[in-house]
């Protein structure tokens, strides 16, 4: 048989005559008329080349091959439900998952190992990867299907993509206790730096790219002052162990900065300038969006983070 040539929704009449044997009540199964029930089974007999059904006093008897259609047209009406229903639920405890999620180290730091408490209790099944990936190709791994969501600064998106604000942050300077110009300007943790000191001493930068510019440089435009870069990093732990081992300082998101001071010897100061805020967003597909397993991931995720924000 030519399938192209047959009208598939012919099947849904023939399985209703089956299991009910009379036109009108076929009819009524399915939202047709009896006059269109009748005239589907005239076409079905066309192209199935069979009488299908003749009539038996007050009802319709199928034939022999009609009958052989019964049970297979059940089953595959019934797996055809199975495929359209809704998504499977998601249980976590029995769950065997992978997860990729794109971002710097950051996440490493403030989202990695709370995650990780919550999925080895709620989904031992479940894997989650953290891949570094530079914040401008974050999107394109997401397309590619190469990363399930990426955690980055707030940037244009293509229709497809959708997107979460996780939080806004501010940023600190970080300089290592016993930093000499900061012993002798007589500054303690919290205060302001003055900003004839923040220009002069060197600056350890953030940047996956090496660019040598970044929010700090925009805020200090604004007052038509610039600082001195004198070394990138293309992680944040590298941003503050040098900070840690030198007397350079450092502008770092508040949160991380709050996270690594005890550990590594930090003190915490306030900026002389205003520096904006900087958005962070959950991006994925938005094929993923009512996938189970991917919405229950964003959740924790999104719990764990937006605690952060400063907005």
């Amino acid at each position: 048989m030519n399938l192209s040539a047959f009208d598939l929704n012919l099947l849904r009449v023939l399985d209703a005559l089956l299991r009910e044997g009379s036109t009108v009540k076929a009819g009524a199964r399915i939202g047709l008329s009896q006059p269109a029930v009748s005239a589907a089974l005239g076409r079905l007999r066309s192209g199935l080349g069979d009488e299908l059904f003749f009539r038996n006093g007050q009802g319709l008897e199928p034939t022999d091959y009609a009958r052989s259609l019964e049970l297979p047209l059940r089953e595959i009406f019934s797996d055809i439900e199975e495929i359209l229903e809704s998504p499977k639920p998601f249980i976590p405890d029995t769950a065997q998952q992978n997860f990729k999620i794109s971002g710097s180290d950051y996440f490493a730091e403030m989202l990695m190992p709370r995650l990780a408490d919550r999925v080895s209790r709620q989904a031992p099944g479940v894997r989650v990867q953290l891949v570094d990936l530079v914040a401008d190709i974050n999107v394109d791994s997401v397309e590619r299907n190469e990363v399930d969501l990426a955690l980055a600064p707030s940037l244009p998106l293509p229709g497809w993509a959708v997107k979460q604000t996780m939080f806004r942050s501010k940023y600190s300077v970080i300089a290592r206790s016993g930093n000499l110009r900061f012993v002798h300007a007589g500054l303690k943790p919290g205060d302001v730096v003055p900003i004839d000191l923040f220009c002069d001493l060197g600056h350890v930068l953030f940047s996956p790219e090496g660019k040598l510019s970044a929010a700090g440089d925009v805020a200090l435009s604004r007052v038509s002052r610039e600082r001195g870069v004198v070394m990138t990093m293309p992680v944040f732990s590298g941003v503050y162990g040098a900070v840690s081992e030198s007397d350079l300082i450092a502008l770092l998101p508040h949160q991380l900065a709050r996270q690594v001071a005890g550990k590594f010897g930090l003190n915490i100061y306030v900026p002389p300038m205003a520096v904006d805020l900087v958005e962070i967003i959950m991006i994925w597909h938005r094929r993923s969006t009512a996938s189970p397993g991917h919405r229950w991931l964003r959740n924790m995720i999104a719990d764990i983070l937006q605690p952060l924000d400063d907005g």
